[in-house]
């Protein structure tokens, strides 16, 4: 007989964006798929069982704090992960604003910075920018994209993007997975921009 898993020791059911306590009890360290949640058993740096229960799928968000039941705080901080870093072939400012436009069109989520874009690594966006000319590496580093157009914390990407309402299953078993890497290009034509925003 199989021993039962451990219970949890510490259950949060509500998140902020920001602290406000001076310091954490403990932190989670999450890379970006994994900070896109509402129910589920975390391990913290310590080595504590967190479960976290929210009202409704949220984005946690470097720096973000879940609360716990008697009001501690655990942080939430961005992992280390694969990406790509995206930087123009020339020092123009509009040729970056221009690489950035072709992948936001991809719905690709995309960390924006003054010199560079971050985004998740794939070989369909990669080739796709180095043939408009962008000089691409791959880096490890947190990754801490821009948030969807409604406020909602995410855009909508290939991997996380199909919780709504197209009725895709969030693992990416919805049969078109020879073109996961991004590029189902979209196909369903996104009408969503118009109506339906979204939500998650």
């Amino acid at each position: 007989m199989t021993a039962p898993a451990q219970l949890p020791s510490l259950i949060a059911r509500q998140y902020h964006g920001h602290s406000h306590q001076p310091e954490p009890r403990d932190r989670v360290v999450l890379d970006y798929e994994a900070r896109f949640l509402r129910r589920k058993v975390l391990s913290t740096e310590t080595g504590a069982r967190l479960l976290v229960d929210l009202p409704q799928t949220t984005s946690l968000d470097h720096g973000g704090v879940l609360i716990l039941e008697d009001g501690g705080e655990i942080a939430v901080t961005a992992a280390p992960e694969a990406l790509l870093e995206v930087t123009a072939g020339n020092t123009s400012g509009a040729e970056l604003v221009r690489l950035a436009w072709h992948i936001g069109n991809r719905h690709t989520p995309c960390q924006i910075q003054p010199e560079r874009l971050l985004i998740q690594r794939d070989h369909v966006i990669r080739a796709m920018l180095e043939r408009l000319g962008a000089n691409v590496r791959e880096v490890e580093e947190p990754f801490t994209p821009e948030g969807g157009a409604y406020g909602h914390g995410r855009t909508h990407s290939h991997d996380h993007g199909h919780t709504h309402d197209h009725g895709h299953s969030h693992d990416h078993s919805h049969g078109h997975e020879h073109e996961h890497d991004h590029g189902h290009s979209h196909s369903h034509s996104h009408d969503h921009a118009g109506g339906q925003a979204h939500e998650h």
